[in-house]
């Protein structure tokens, strides 16, 4: 029996798996889901982490062993967070090999807390790098106004880099071009340009979800028939566009001369990885924002639901670079009926960082309660 899953690869397209606690280690799942789905990386963020440390009693061991060391909440969550990451690296290391190092990654977080901090988040990444030890690890680093300047920096000095919370083409542009000038750097200073890896996490569902809210806004205020049809039109149709038009960025900006120069000396693309791509509108197909961004040199990250769905019922079919002039349409159409995307994506952009806070905040005061209640050792 086919599995879409395992044929996505077949279309260009790698996928990744948007999840990551100790028993989907230890039972043997993530091996399952690399031999028999295809799935070839794992990315993992604080919301993610915090629901699994909180959420389960399978930490609760080293948890008590690590406050009993003396450790801080901070420390113990990254030494569980650093364990968990290893592990997952390392089940995935034969796919980094079998791939020459497309594929096989695991994504690694710095804490959401420096988003706004360019010199915290280089530290904090090339700390991190370090103390994982692993080839396959990308560490991410929002791609915020004080992000971008860090992956250049970290992209220079050789880290892997995984490029979060993208929602506007404009911000992905800056990205793909602080990739470039840090492959320039890293090359300029005689580093091997070819041993490096980068995506770029553009972020899907969310958008739809706050496109169509303000859609239901508007059509309260419009007076006439056309104008209602033409709000209607839009629903569910912008994230898909938005990442359409993010694609043909990418497909420009490796067309430029910059980075065929660095192709010729083995630079790999930064490929863009479609993120936040389970189907949140319950009237949408529950694979929509999988089916619809089937592309070569692609990633799409699901979480287990969506990785599930696709699994059963998927479709496919090269449709990334379908109906492109309708895409276009569709992003015109948003500004024209009064809807600025620069300010939706800038509020998601702003919303993801505080999504990925607050999470942080609440497993780190989990941890302390744990932690107080260990009598340290003497």
């Amino acid at each position: 029996m086919s599995n879409p899953l395992v044929e996505l690869k077949g279309a260009g397209q790698s996928v990744w798996y948007d999840n990551i606690q100790r028993g989907l280690l230890m039972s043997g799942e993530l091996q399952r889901l690399i031999s028999a789905d295809g799935v070839r990386g794992l990315t993992s963020n604080p919301a993610i982490f915090e629901k699994a440390i909180s959420g389960s009693e399978e930490y609760a061991g080293t948890l008590e062993d690590l406050a009993r060391s003396g450790k801080s909440a901070q420390e113990i969550y990254e030494a569980i967070a650093i364990e968990d990451i290893q592990w997952a690296a390392d089940l995935l290391r034969p796919v980094y090999e079998e791939s020459g190092g497309e594929d096989g990654y695991v994504s690694l977080e710095v804490s959401p807390r420096l988003a706004q901090d360019t010199q915290a988040t280089i530290e904090e990444a090339l700390r991190l790098a370090s103390q994982v030890g692993r080839k396959n690890l990308m560490i991410k680093v929002p791609g915020t106004a004080a992000g971008v300047p860090a992956v250049e920096h970290l992209i220079g000095e050789g880290v892997n880099v995984n490029i979060t919370l993208l929602f506007a083409r404009e911000n992905y542009e800056q990205v793909a071009a602080a990739y470039i000038a840090g492959l320039e750097k890293l090359a300029a200073r005689g580093g091997e340009v070819g041993s490096v890896a980068s995506v770029a996490s553009f972020f899907i569902s969310r958008i739809d979800t706050l496109v169509d809210q303000k859609i239901e806004e508007c059509l309260g205020e419009v007076d006439t028939a056309s104008e209602r049809l033409a709000l209607r039109s839009l629903q569910g149709k912008v994230a898909v566009a938005n990442a359409k038009m993010a694609y043909a960025s990418y497909k420009e900006a490796c067309a430029s001369e910059r980075w065929q120069k660095l192709a010729a000396a083995g630079a790999r693309p930064q490929r863009l990885l479609w993120a936040s791509t389970s189907a949140k509108n319950p009237a949408y197909r529950d694979v929509l924002y999988v089916e619809e961004l089937i592309g070569p040199d692609t990633v799409n990250t699901m979480p287990q639901a969506t990785l599930e769905a696709f699994r059963d019922h998927g479709e496919i079919r090269s449709a990334l670079e379908e109906n492109i002039e309708e895409a276009r349409d569709v992003m015109a159409g948003l500004e024209e009926l009064g809807l600025a995307m620069k300010e939706i994506t800038d509020q998601l952009q702003a919303d993801a960082v505080r999504l990925f806070v607050e999470p942080f905040d609440q497993l780190l005061a989990a941890i302390e309660t744990q932690r107080q209640a260990v009598p340290k050792r003497a």
